[in-house]
């Protein structure tokens, strides 16, 4: 599995320089003179206000950057609840060495727990926030894991079968936490968990319910696959499923 998968990752030289700024609190570089495009609202920039987030899975400190002006820069409670099931539950889901596609990855945090766990993971989002997700990544997995995880761009629902196409990329488990929220996507998203979850897939979705989209993607995804609850959290309101594809009449 060349494509995306256990290769070593390419180093980044801009985002080794911005780690080593964190890392000896120097200053990052100063936002360029002419005015930005405006932002969508999942989009990051690397010259946005930082806070660090310090978790402790799978017997290591995990360090994220968070980029509060994003969507996807933060982490949410259906990442963590996850996070927590897959420490707690490895005996029932084993992903040393498998195969792991991240959807909606954010700041990389449940990539990051997966590797630890000794699987080889794809993490993918939007391209606005795959800066900030590869450097933590990279400063929390380099040494310390199997394989190395890639990070990989991925918008939902579009030229799937030509960037991903079956043939090529089969993955035994998909990840999927707080994906679903206020946004219209919900039938994209739908689409791309129908492409990535082909026979022998596991896919755990995770999240917390706030909206009514998000009832209505939980009726459209049960439809859609087997569906397993696996653990519910009445204090945060997050969900746990497992989905498998429905036998093709």
């Amino acid at each position: 599995m060349d494509m995306l998968g256990k290769n070593d990752v390419e180093r980044d030289p801009e985002n080794e320089e911005h780690s080593e700024a964190w890392e000896n609190n120097k200053e990052l570089p100063n936002e360029p003179e002419t005015a930005p495009a405006p932002k969508q609202p999942w989009e990051t920039s690397l010259y946005s206000i930082y806070s660090k987030e310090l978790h402790v899975f799978a017997s290591h400190e995990i360090t994220i950057i968070e980029t509060p002006d994003s969507y996807g820069g933060i982490v949410w409670p259906g990442a963590l609840a996850l996070c927590q099931f897959l420490e707690n539950n490895q005996h029932e889901f084993n992903l040393r060495d498998k195969a792991v596609l991240e959807i909606g990855a954010g700041t990389g945090l449940l990539s990051i727990v997966a590797c630890l766990l000794g699987a080889w993971v794809t993490a993918t989002d939007l391209p606005g926030v795959l800066g900030n997700l590869r450097m933590n990544l990279n400063r929390n997995t380099r040494g310390k894991c199997r394989y190395l995880p890639q990070v990989a761009e991925l918008e939902w629902g579009t030229n799937l079968e030509e960037a991903y196409p079956k043939s090529v990329y089969r993955y035994e488990v998909v990840l999927a936490a707080d994906v679903v929220y206020h946004h219209n996507c919900l039938d994209e998203l739908l689409i791309t968990m129908e492409h990535f979850c082909q026979p022998g897939t596991v896919l755990l979705w995770s999240n917390k319910y706030r909206f009514t989209t998000d009832h209505k993607f939980a009726e459209m995804f049960h439809n859609t696959f087997h569906t397993t609850l696996l653990a519910e959290f009445p204090d945060t309101e997050v969900k746990i499923y497992m989905a498998t594809v429905k036998d093709k009449q």
